[in-house]
């Protein structure tokens, strides 16, 4: 079986469109009305109740909406309205309706809607004001919930396979009603934002899915080719010997364990002048990470195909930030290839030399992730950039510290640590600071090379980002450690697409936006 580049960007959202219509007057498959607890309907949902006959105020007096947020109950053919169902959902107590428990409320009423089977939606849950949840906000956050609600990954099923975008893709259609004909304009603007970033997730996902024998790194360098080609970007695939000419040998001391070639990615974006400095994305594309020598346990050895969600996560934003016209320089570096145990593999002990010149003493060549990428961030220099950003599932000590709701950052600029928190918050994809003093290179000391590639078990998220930051002292760098947030295990395991909403939050803000 091959996946094509072209599968990853199949649709993955409806028609999103901001309208200020007389709800009860719609014809939908379904409308989605909210509740402040189980008495007070907001008011959508009173137009619709007078238009029925007090149905929806008889659903609430019968019990049958749930005191929780996020219950859901289902009116069907509502007797006097053009509407197949309404879907009321319970969005809690005024006093306690936050971000947190607004999409709460959206995510639940996302997945009832997606059970109902209704092919279009009317969405009137924006009018339910959220403390300092702003109108935009409401309507991006109901984009991406449709984003995780709907996706799924299919394309290995022999049921499915072969069928590509002639498969039923969800809702053909959703409206997002707004208060007012003035709030339009935004609205719209928010909804195209969100299904720029769901798209990229999509993409981000589906790469991140797709096993370790079908995402390959020269996966993802056709991939990376076919985003230029329909996205009219700039490419260049280094190969192993434009590798070795440059004196990349970290990274190439990580591939030679492997028969698959290793690839060197660039993909660039001008949405600016060209003498405008880019901003430098950097994406660790390990596409299968068995450990090398220093072999990982066997169990759960499967979700090391998650070791690319960096790279994928990059090629996502870098397709959002496209898709919404930033007036932005972007370059995507993304160094991709196996880590596995041969003949040929790294072993702990070996003294490899980096691009920069420094030698690093490989103890454990599990840390092979920062192995590639401090090529990579070597590189970057070229390219003068105002700043960079590295994407990394780097260390399970960061799962172990932020467990996976949480993507951790570190960086030598407080001020570009500071955006990308921001960005985070503002775009529900949270990271969270980690100290980066100079104190703990000491950690990295070696008695036979430059460094060590690992500095121990304490502080091992700090350490991998301290090796890192020998690399980019010539820019503004910052390092975020995905490995808790990037996939889930068990009965829900798959790739997140994470971080793609803070990072095209985090491209928005730089570009005005």
């Amino acid at each position: 079986m091959t996946v094509a580049p072209n599968a990853h960007a199949r649709p993955v959202v409806p028609s999103f469109s901001a309208v200020h219509v007389v709800v009860e007057k719609q014809r939908s498959g379904c409308i989605v009305v909210g509740a402040m607890g189980t008495r007070t309907l907001l008011p959508a949902a009173q137009a619709l109740d007078v238009a029925c006959g007090g149905a929806l105020t008889a659903l609430l007096k019968g019990g049958d909406l749930g005191p929780a947020v996020g219950a859901t109950a289902v009116l069907y053919r509502p007797a006097g309205l053009a509407c197949e169902r309404i879907l009321l959902v319970n969005l809690g107590k005024a006093s306690e309706l936050d971000a947190r428990n607004y999409r709460k409320a959206v995510q639940a009423a996302m997945q009832r809607l997606k059970d109902t089977g209704a092919t279009d939606a009317l969405w009137c849950l924006g009018e339910a004001d959220a403390k300092r949840c702003t109108m935009d906000w409401r309507a991006e956050q109901t984009v991406l919930a449709y984003g995780d609600t709907y996706y799924r990954f299919d394309q290995a099923k022999s049921e499915v396979a072969g069928k590509g975008n002639d498969r039923p893709a969800g809702l053909r259609a959703f409206k997002w009603q707004v208060a007012s004909r003035a709030q339009k304009a935004a609205a719209q603007e928010a909804l195209s934002c969100g299904a720029s970033i769901v798209a990229g997730m999509q993409l981000a996902r589906d790469l991140g899915n797709l096993p370790g024998n079908l995402c390959t790194p020269t996966t993802l360098a056709d991939t990376a080719m076919y985003l230029a080609e329909s996205h009219g970007l700039a490419v260049e695939v280094l190969e192993r010997m434009d590798m070795e000419r440059l004196g990349m040998g970290s990274f190439l001391s990580v591939a030679k364990g492997s028969d698959e070639p290793p690839k060197f990615i660039v993909l660039r974006y001008q949405g600016a002048e060209a003498t405008q400095r880019p901003i430098v994305l950097v994406g660790k594309g390990i596409t299968f990470d068995a450990g090398g020598i220093s072999l990982k346990p066997a169990a759960e050895m499967d979700e090391m195909k998650y070791d690319m969600a960096g790279a994928a996560s990059v090629l996502g934003t870098l397709q959002a930030a496209v898709e919404m016209a930033l007036p932005l320089n972007v370059v995507a570096l993304i160094p991709t290839c196996e880590n596995l145990p041969s003949g040929r593999a790294n072993k702990p002990g070996d003294i490899v030399t980096s691009m920069s010149g420094q030698t690093i003493e490989v103890l454990n060549t599990d840390a092979e992730g920062r192995l590639i990428l401090c090529d990579a961030l070597t590189y970057a220099e070229r390219f003068d950039p105002v700043c960079v950003v590295d994407v990394a599932t780097l260390t399970g000590a960061c799962v172990i510290a932020l467990g996976h709701v949480t993507s951790g950052v570190l960086g030598n600029d407080d001020k570009l640590v500071g955006e990308l928190l921001r960005a985070g918050e503002t775009a529900a994809d949270p990271c969270w600071q980690l100290p980066l003093f100079d104190e703990y290179q000491e950690q990295l000391k070696s008695n036979f090379a430059d460094m060590a590639n690992i500095g121990g078990r304490a502080g091992g998220t700090i350490t991998a980002a301290a090796f890192l930051s020998r690399f980019a002292k010539k820019y503004k760098w910052a390092h975020l450690d995905i490995a808790g947030t990037a996939w889930k295990s068990g009965k829900d395991k798959g790739s997140t697409g994470r971080p793609v909403p803070l990072l095209v939050h985090f491209l928005t803000h730089r570009a005005g936006r």
